[in-house]
Protein backbone atom coordinates (compact mmCIF):
# COMPACT_ATOMS: atom_id res chain seq x y z
CA UNK A 1 0.00 0.00 0.00
CA UNK A 2 2.84 2.38 0.89
CA UNK A 3 4.52 1.68 -2.46
CA UNK A 4 1.27 2.32 -4.30
CA UNK A 5 0.84 5.65 -2.49
CA UNK A 6 4.40 6.62 -3.34
CA UNK A 7 3.86 5.80 -7.03
CA UNK A 8 0.60 7.73 -7.05
CA UNK A 9 2.31 10.81 -5.59
CA UNK A 10 5.21 10.51 -8.03
CA UNK A 11 2.85 10.27 -11.01
CA UNK A 12 0.70 13.11 -9.68
CA UNK A 13 3.70 15.45 -9.33
CA UNK A 14 4.92 14.51 -12.81
CA UNK A 15 1.47 15.13 -14.34
CA UNK A 16 1.04 18.45 -12.52
CA UNK A 17 4.47 19.75 -13.51
CA UNK A 18 4.04 18.58 -17.08
CA UNK A 19 0.66 20.33 -17.29
CA UNK A 20 2.19 23.59 -16.04
CA UNK A 21 4.82 23.41 -18.79
CA UNK A 22 2.54 22.32 -21.63
CA UNK A 23 -0.11 24.94 -20.87
CA UNK A 24 2.44 27.74 -20.50
CA UNK A 25 1.94 28.36 -16.79
CA UNK A 26 5.71 27.93 -16.68
CA UNK A 27 6.76 29.75 -19.89
CA UNK A 28 9.32 28.36 -22.35
CA UNK A 29 12.86 29.38 -21.41
CA UNK A 30 11.99 29.80 -17.73
CA UNK A 31 14.36 28.57 -15.05
CA UNK A 32 12.78 26.34 -12.40
CA UNK A 33 14.23 24.52 -9.42
CA UNK A 34 13.21 21.46 -7.43
CA UNK A 35 12.63 23.63 -4.37
CA UNK A 36 10.37 26.07 -6.26
CA UNK A 37 8.11 23.27 -7.48
CA UNK A 38 8.17 21.38 -4.18
CA UNK A 39 6.89 24.50 -2.40
CA UNK A 40 4.30 25.19 -5.10
CA UNK A 41 2.92 21.63 -5.01
CA UNK A 42 3.42 21.22 -1.23
CA UNK A 43 5.46 18.02 -1.57
CA UNK A 44 9.01 16.93 -0.77
CA UNK A 45 11.80 17.40 -3.29
CA UNK A 46 12.16 13.66 -4.02
CA UNK A 47 9.08 13.21 -6.28
CA UNK A 48 9.85 16.59 -7.88
CA UNK A 49 13.38 15.44 -8.71
CA UNK A 50 11.97 12.25 -10.25
CA UNK A 51 9.45 14.31 -12.25
CA UNK A 52 12.19 16.55 -13.62
CA UNK A 53 14.19 13.48 -14.66
CA UNK A 54 11.20 12.14 -16.58
CA UNK A 55 10.50 15.53 -18.15
CA UNK A 56 14.11 15.80 -19.27
CA UNK A 57 13.74 12.43 -21.03
CA UNK A 58 10.53 13.78 -22.60
CA UNK A 59 12.51 16.74 -23.94
CA UNK A 60 10.44 19.30 -22.03
CA UNK A 61 13.22 20.56 -19.73
CA UNK A 62 17.01 20.67 -19.71
CA UNK A 63 19.04 20.26 -16.54
CA UNK A 64 21.65 22.90 -15.75
CA UNK A 65 24.32 22.15 -13.11
CA UNK A 66 23.64 24.14 -9.92
CA UNK A 67 21.00 26.21 -11.75
CA UNK A 68 17.98 23.92 -11.75
CA UNK A 69 16.18 23.29 -15.02
CA UNK A 70 15.30 25.35 -18.07
CA UNK A 71 11.96 24.80 -19.80
CA UNK A 72 12.48 23.92 -23.46
CA UNK A 73 11.88 26.72 -25.93
CA UNK A 74 9.54 25.62 -28.69
CA UNK A 75 10.48 26.93 -32.11
CA UNK A 76 9.31 26.39 -35.67
CA UNK A 77 12.15 24.03 -36.61
CA UNK A 78 11.52 21.76 -33.61
CA UNK A 79 7.82 21.84 -34.37
CA UNK A 80 8.27 20.81 -38.02
CA UNK A 81 10.64 17.98 -37.14
CA UNK A 82 8.35 16.61 -34.43
CA UNK A 83 5.23 16.67 -36.59
CA UNK A 84 6.96 15.25 -39.69
CA UNK A 85 8.08 12.24 -37.66
CA UNK A 86 4.72 11.98 -35.91
CA UNK A 87 2.85 11.83 -39.23
CA UNK A 88 4.91 8.83 -40.34
CA UNK A 89 4.71 6.98 -37.04
CA UNK A 90 1.05 7.75 -36.31
CA UNK A 91 -0.06 6.70 -39.78
CA UNK A 92 1.78 3.38 -39.68
CA UNK A 93 0.72 2.61 -36.10
CA UNK A 94 -2.92 3.23 -36.99
CA UNK A 95 -2.76 0.94 -40.01
CA UNK A 96 -1.33 -1.85 -37.87
CA UNK A 97 -3.90 -1.23 -35.13
CA UNK A 98 -6.79 -1.56 -37.61
CA UNK A 99 -5.58 -5.08 -38.40
CA UNK A 100 -4.65 -6.13 -34.87
CA UNK A 101 -7.43 -4.60 -32.73
CA UNK A 102 -9.45 -7.03 -30.61
CA UNK A 103 -12.98 -6.38 -29.38
CA UNK A 104 -11.49 -5.36 -26.01
CA UNK A 105 -9.17 -2.90 -27.79
CA UNK A 106 -12.08 -1.39 -29.69
CA UNK A 107 -14.09 -1.00 -26.48
CA UNK A 108 -11.11 0.74 -24.87
CA UNK A 109 -10.85 3.23 -27.73
CA UNK A 110 -14.58 3.95 -27.67
CA UNK A 111 -14.40 4.52 -23.91
CA UNK A 112 -11.70 7.15 -24.46
CA UNK A 113 -13.90 8.92 -27.01
CA UNK A 114 -16.75 8.88 -24.49
CA UNK A 115 -14.48 10.40 -21.84
CA UNK A 116 -13.59 13.26 -24.21
CA UNK A 117 -17.29 13.89 -24.81
CA UNK A 118 -17.93 13.88 -21.07
CA UNK A 119 -15.21 16.44 -20.45
CA UNK A 120 -16.44 18.56 -23.36
CA UNK A 121 -19.95 18.68 -21.88
CA UNK A 122 -18.83 20.25 -18.58
CA UNK A 123 -20.33 23.76 -18.39
CA UNK A 124 -17.82 26.62 -18.17
CA UNK A 125 -14.98 24.17 -17.78
CA UNK A 126 -11.61 25.26 -16.49
CA UNK A 127 -8.22 24.98 -18.19
CA UNK A 128 -7.55 21.98 -15.96
CA UNK A 129 -10.56 20.17 -17.44
CA UNK A 130 -9.53 21.22 -20.93
CA UNK A 131 -6.07 19.84 -20.27
CA UNK A 132 -7.63 16.56 -19.15
CA UNK A 133 -9.36 16.32 -22.54
CA UNK A 134 -6.07 17.10 -24.27
CA UNK A 135 -4.39 14.28 -22.33
CA UNK A 136 -7.10 11.77 -23.21
CA UNK A 137 -6.85 12.79 -26.88
CA UNK A 138 -3.07 12.38 -26.87
CA UNK A 139 -3.36 9.10 -24.96
CA UNK A 140 -5.73 7.82 -27.66
CA UNK A 141 -2.79 7.89 -30.07
CA UNK A 142 -0.58 6.15 -27.51
CA UNK A 143 -3.15 3.38 -27.08
CA UNK A 144 -3.52 2.98 -30.86
CA UNK A 145 0.27 2.55 -31.09
CA UNK A 146 0.11 0.02 -28.25
CA UNK A 147 -2.62 -1.91 -30.08
CA UNK A 148 -0.42 -2.02 -33.18
CA UNK A 149 1.71 -4.61 -31.39
CA UNK A 150 4.99 -2.98 -32.45
CA UNK A 151 6.75 -2.17 -29.17
CA UNK A 152 9.51 -0.06 -30.71
CA UNK A 153 7.00 1.94 -32.74
CA UNK A 154 4.91 2.52 -29.60
CA UNK A 155 7.91 3.76 -27.62
CA UNK A 156 9.09 6.08 -30.40
CA UNK A 157 5.64 7.57 -30.93
CA UNK A 158 5.13 8.16 -27.21
CA UNK A 159 8.37 10.15 -27.14
CA UNK A 160 7.27 12.27 -30.09
CA UNK A 161 3.81 12.83 -28.60
CA UNK A 162 5.41 14.21 -25.43
CA UNK A 163 7.16 16.82 -27.57
CA UNK A 164 3.96 17.60 -29.50
CA UNK A 165 1.68 18.23 -26.51
CA UNK A 166 2.62 21.89 -26.11
CA UNK A 167 1.80 22.58 -29.76
CA UNK A 168 -1.50 20.68 -29.64
CA UNK A 169 -2.52 22.61 -26.54
CA UNK A 170 -1.73 25.87 -28.35
CA UNK A 171 -3.86 24.79 -31.30
CA UNK A 172 -6.85 23.66 -29.25
CA UNK A 173 -6.84 26.64 -26.90
CA UNK A 174 -6.19 29.49 -29.32
CA UNK A 175 -8.03 28.16 -32.37
CA UNK A 176 -10.81 26.41 -30.41
CA UNK A 177 -10.35 23.19 -32.38
CA UNK A 178 -11.79 20.94 -29.66
CA UNK A 179 -14.83 19.67 -31.58
CA UNK A 180 -12.83 19.15 -34.77
CA UNK A 181 -10.30 17.06 -32.83
CA UNK A 182 -13.07 14.97 -31.24
CA UNK A 183 -14.76 14.39 -34.62
CA UNK A 184 -11.48 13.38 -36.27
CA UNK A 185 -10.68 11.01 -33.41
CA UNK A 186 -14.14 9.45 -33.75
CA UNK A 187 -13.62 8.87 -37.49
CA UNK A 188 -10.23 7.36 -36.78
CA UNK A 189 -11.61 4.95 -34.20
CA UNK A 190 -14.49 3.99 -36.52
CA UNK A 191 -11.99 3.06 -39.23
CA UNK A 192 -9.92 0.99 -36.80
CA UNK A 193 -13.02 -0.78 -35.48
CA UNK A 194 -14.09 -1.53 -39.05
CA UNK A 195 -10.68 -3.04 -39.78
CA UNK A 196 -10.11 -0.56 -42.63
CA UNK A 197 -6.33 -0.11 -42.42
CA UNK A 198 -6.01 2.07 -45.51
CA UNK A 199 -8.67 4.53 -44.37
CA UNK A 200 -7.39 4.54 -40.78
CA UNK A 201 -3.86 5.38 -41.90
CA UNK A 202 -5.10 8.09 -44.25
CA UNK A 203 -7.22 9.69 -41.50
CA UNK A 204 -4.35 9.56 -39.00
CA UNK A 205 -1.96 11.30 -41.40
CA UNK A 206 -4.54 13.93 -42.33
CA UNK A 207 -5.25 14.55 -38.63
CA UNK A 208 -1.57 15.20 -37.91
CA UNK A 209 -1.14 17.40 -41.03
CA UNK A 210 -4.18 19.49 -40.10
CA UNK A 211 -2.84 20.06 -36.60
CA UNK A 212 0.61 20.91 -37.99
CA UNK A 213 -0.82 23.46 -40.43
CA UNK A 214 -2.86 25.14 -37.70
CA UNK A 215 0.04 25.47 -35.28
CA UNK A 216 2.43 26.58 -38.02
CA UNK A 217 0.15 29.53 -38.75
CA UNK A 218 0.16 30.48 -35.08
CA UNK A 219 3.91 30.15 -34.68
CA UNK A 220 4.56 32.10 -37.87
CA UNK A 221 2.18 34.85 -36.75
CA UNK A 222 3.99 35.12 -33.41
CA UNK A 223 7.36 35.22 -35.17
CA UNK A 224 6.17 37.90 -37.60
CA UNK A 225 4.81 39.99 -34.73
CA UNK A 226 8.08 39.79 -32.80
CA UNK A 227 10.01 40.82 -35.91
CA UNK A 228 7.62 43.72 -36.48
CA UNK A 229 8.11 44.96 -32.91
CA UNK A 230 11.89 44.65 -33.21
CA UNK A 231 11.94 46.73 -36.39
CA UNK A 232 9.57 49.29 -34.93
CA UNK A 233 11.61 49.83 -31.77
Amino acid sequence: MAKETKNTLRDSVYSSLKAMIVTGQIPPGSRVTENDIAVKLNVSRTPVREAFNRLERDGLVTGRPRQGYAVTEFDINMFREAFDIRELLDGHATELAAVAATEADKARLRAMLAECERLAAIPERTNREKFQELEVGIDLHRVIAEISGNVMLHNMLCGILDKCQHYVWTELLWLDEWKIARDEHAELVDAICAGDAARAGMLARAHVRGSRDNVLRLLQAKSDYRNFLAKAS
